[in-house]
């Protein structure tokens, strides 16, 4: 039996618990040896001996900061080890599979090795094989995958045979990076395949040419980074979360664009979170699987939709492995039957013809109003107008025609884009707290239905400057959620966080809003959160960078087959597993859908 046991350094605090690990270990009570001992090596913290842990699972329940994981793994998996950060660290199994001329998308909760495998196919992290107490070796590495598909690609890579060209994840730091510059400038100084039209065409940059670098949006500097990439000439393309602040059309664009203009021939790597956008562009999926900062391994891979389907089935076949007790369904509509929201419902906030012009920008929205405990969604193209619309609600922004009423009060707002540091807090836990103080007691219904439920509970001790993007996200999710307030506003929730918590927050939103009987409105471009969540939905159109036009509050059926309608896309639901997929321009689906006039689904 192969043991993985690990520690989060970040978040052992000794000098504050007592050691209650090493005091009750009964290995340590009753052997002439310790399996569990404070180390001068990790500046006073402990370390686990795994060949003398037996697994009890004492350590782990009584760590008062959930520091502390260990797991039991068959035997066999050792022999697929490619690398461990150190004792006590993380553990990595496999690696997805380098196929020539084949888009491999990969699937997988965050903190379960995806980046890791992707440093390590990029050539920027030379994997220890497991040994992490000696220097990395490229002859060990090519050792170990000798006989293997693995072999070839690491030999043309450490003999320099292999370019590599990688979309970073967080795009938000471009602009730190690339201090002045136009779009045309930059993408013009790097078009290395003599492509820049084609691109500019392809992904529809026409409008943000000129637009310096740090005046761009989520979505702008996105495209960006996919345009870079894809004219850099390169035999290996990584793309980490390409779709992250992409409205539908321009992921239908970005798709297009890397199905046309990547070269044949090339590895490509996709990992991301949208099932819609996997499902359309992959021809195989590798789905990691594991314990989020314990372990993660790498199936092997499987055409797309299978893949998929067995990601969310939660089994694996040809690992004969279940990676989730439950299946994830799609089948979110009957949540809706029992809606909460009436026509009698106590209006809480209503705003009547807005129209504010910024910067050459000019939005209009139609009259409507929010309702006690509903969810409000807001879905529409990038710089179209949607969170200037959310600031004209909270406040920081002062219509020029129109004016908003309300009997609420008190705001909540979590925006797009976030910040590593909060004023007067520096960890999860102070933070929460500083809004209010029954975030963080186990008893409090905050704290189960909030905290809990996104997983934050874990986190409380950890500083904010060393979450993930994803953790990132669920804490200001929380942070926002936890607040006495009247009225929530949510800017795209689900950015940088995997699927099975894109259902959590969709869940922890829906059920806040019913029990604080308070309205939240939701901008995002995921269709999953929006399907499941929302009670009506606002569709925002018009011409992006120049004027826009917010629809009243409608059924999210009505709003979404209009809002499919103008984009000239349709949605279909699959049969087996209900979950939304894109049909392909012009196939049979595409065109019968739109002749029956049913964007979305057909029932």
């Amino acid at each position: 039996m192969a043991r993985v046991a690990t520690i989060d350094y970040e978040m052992c605090r000794p000098d504050k618990c007592g050691i209650p690990c090493i005091r009750f270990c009964p290995i340590n009570k009753t052997k002439p040896y310790k399996a569990i001992e404070l180390s001068e090596e990790k500046k006073g913290k402990p370390i686990i001996y795994e060949e003398r842990c037996i697994a009890c699972g004492i350590c782990v329940k009584k760590c008062p900061y959930r520091a502390i994981s260990v797991v039991n793994l068959p035997e066999e998996v050792e022999e697929n080890l490619i690398h461990r950060y150190g004792q006590n660290a993380f553990k990595l199994y496999g690696l997805p599979m380098p196929i020539e001329s084949k888009i491999i998308g990969i699937l997988g909760p965050n903190g379960i090795g995806k980046s890791t495998a992707m440093k390590i196919l990029s050539g920027s992290l030379i994997p220890n094989i497991g040994q992490f107490d000696r220097e990395p070796s490229k002859e060990r590495v090519l050792e170990k995958f000798r006989g293997t598909i693995y072999y070839d690609y690491f030999n043309k890579l450490y003999q320099g045979q292999l370019r590599i060209v990688q979309k970073i994840q967080y795009i938000e730091l471009i602009p730190r990076y690339i201090k002045r510059g136009s779009v045309d400038e930059v993408l013009k100084q790097i078009d290395e395949r003599g492509m820049y039209r084609e691109v500019i065409d392809a992904l529809n940059m026409e409008s943000i040419r000129d637009k310096d670098i740090s005046m761009l949006s989520g979505g702008e500097l996105q495209k960006l980074a996919i345009s870079a990439a894809l004219l850099r000439d390169a035999n290996v393309y990584l793309f980490d979360e390409p779709t992250s602040f992409l409205d539908i059309r321009e992921r239908l664009n970005v798709l297009m664009a890397l199905d046309r203009l990547l070269p044949r021939g090339s590895y490509i790597f996709i990992v991301d979170h949208d099932l819609m956008f996997l499902d359309y562009i992959a021809d195989l999926i590798a789905i990691a699987f594991g314990i989020p900062g314990s372990y993660g391994m790498f199936s092997k891979v499987y055409t797309a939709k299978a893949g998929i389907d067995h990601y969310l089935k939660g089994f694996l076949p040809s690992e004969n492995m279940r990676i989730r007790n439950e299946e994830i369904s799609f089948r979110l509509h009957e949540a809706r039957e029992d809606r909460y929201i009436a026509k009698s419902s106590e209006v809480i906030f209503m705003w009547d013809n807005l129209v504010k012009r910024l910067d050459g920008f000019t939005l209009t929205v139609e009259s409507g109003q929010a309702y006690r405990g509903e969810v409000v969604g807001i879905v529409g193209p990038n710089a179209i107008g949607k969170t200037t619309f959310i600031r004209i609600l909270v406040g920081e922004l002062k219509p020029d025609a129109g004016y908003t009423t309300s009997i609420a009060f008190r705001m909540s707002y979590k925006p797009q884009y976030l910040e590593r540091v909060v004023e007067g807090c520096s960890s999860v836990g102070e933070c929460l707290k500083s809004v209010n103080s029954d975030a963080i007691k186990e008893d409090s219904w905050l704290y189960v239905e909030i905290v809990k439920r996104l997983g934050i509970d874990r986190l409380l001790s950890k500083e904010l400057d060393s979450l993930s993007g994803g953790e990132l996200q669920k804490f200001y999710i929380a942070y926002t959620l936890v607040r006495d307030a009247d009225i929530y506003l949510l800017d795209e929730p689900s950015s940088h966080i995997d699927v099975e918590d894109q259902l959590s927050v969709a869940r922890v939103i829906k059920r806040i809003a019913r029990l604080k009987k308070t309205p939240i409105f939701v901008i995002d471009h995921n269709f999953l959160l929006i399907d499941y969540s929302v009670d009506r939905l606002m569709v925002f159109n018009g011409i992006p960078g120049r004027e826009g036009y917010g629809s009243a509050p409608n059924s999210v059926a009505k709003a979404l087959n209009s809002f499919l309608k103008s984009m000239d896309v349709t949605v279909r639901r699959d049969p087996d597993s209900g979950r939304p997929r894109i049909n392909k321009p012009d196939s049979y689906l595409d065109r019968l859908q739109k002749t029956l006039g049913q964007y979305f689904y057909i029932e």
